[in-house]
């Protein structure tokens, strides 16, 4: 390939042996939740299989996430009380943590970015618990790969990313808006890409994908506005870092279309202030 002219999308995410694929239980346990003869102890088996997984899944069973007065003990009982569609996109999101290794670090430490997607999970199930939502569970884990597609060109795009990470701060611009200028694209659509590759529910693959464009969303606009604006919350608050310093730009009508009041804007901060270092403890390991 011509050294200037630019991968596609398709090109970037079609190199099998640099971008991960989706963890083979997730895949298991997606077709025994499937499966018309499947019952609780079925899937809490296929779970079992990975015991760092099921530790992880209990400790957030166990978490303020849920509030849950009786302890959870085992995999069964947190499929029974928590519902079978939540602890699929929970194993979805815990595992997803797991595939991305060896980015450099002068690009990211992985603590920090897991942090700040964490932050925005936190914040994206708050703001959809204030608007009555159903499944709160796809919205979390909207929130942790919602920048996932940055680690795809971290990995993929390590110099062109040192290069645009420094424009981004000289300029004090979004690394995002930097993204589309050399690439005709940005992680934003990187993420959606590979989400959509892994076949996950377009519930999750779209808001994902429009995080940046919420008003763009065609089938789950909702989500993309409350994703939007939740991780304008995790940037505002400094939660961890995604690679980007500036505090991205409020799509106008977003945040009106919540019709979220400065009440509740402030018991909703009080939220994720109150759970993040927990859950992120349960999925990621302590904070230092």
């Amino acid at each position: 390939m011509p050294a200037n002219k630019p991968l596609t999308l398709e090109e970037l995410l079609s190199d099998i042996s640099a971008v991960p694929s989706l963890p083979l239980l997730y895949s298991r346990l997606d077709e025994a939740i499937n499966h018309p003869r499947s019952s609780i102890g079925d899937i809490a088996k296929v779970l079992s299989e990975d015991q760092g997984l099921t530790a992880r899944i209990l400790k957030l069973a166990n978490s303020p996430l849920f509030g849950y007065f009786s302890k959870i003990d085992t995999i069964t009982q947190a499929v029974t009380i928590i519902g079978i569609q939540q602890v699929r996109d929970l194993a979805l999101a815990i595992s997803v943590m797991g595939l991305f290794k060896g980015i450099p670090e002068d690009l990211i430490t992985m603590e920090r970015f897991w942090r700040h997607s964490i932050g925005s999970a936190l914040a994206a199930r708050v703001l959809a618990t204030s608007q009555r939502e159903s499944n709160l569970e796809r919205f979390f884990v909207a929130g942790i790969l919602h920048d996932i597609g940055r680690l795809v060109l971290f990995i993929r795009l390590p110099e062109l990313c040192r290069e645009m990470i420094e424009i981004s701060g000289k300029e004090h611009r979004c690394l995002y808006e930097i993204e589309r200028e050399r690439l005709g694209f940005d992680h934003a659509d990187v993420g959606g890409g590979l989400l959509r590759r892994w076949k996950l529910p377009l519930r999750v693959a779209e808001p994902v994908e429009f995080h940046h464009r919420s008003n763009r969303a065609e089938q789950f606009p909702r989500e993309s506005a409350v994703l939007h604006c939740a991780n304008l919350l995790a940037h505002a608050l400094e939660l961890g870092g995604s690679g980007d310093n500036s505090v991205p730009p409020l799509i106008d009508g977003s945040w009106e279309h919540l019709a979220i009041s400065p009440f509740q804007l402030s018991h909703i901060v009080a939220q994720i202030d109150k759970q993040l270092n927990e859950i992120t403890t349960a999925l990621y390991g302590a904070p230092s």
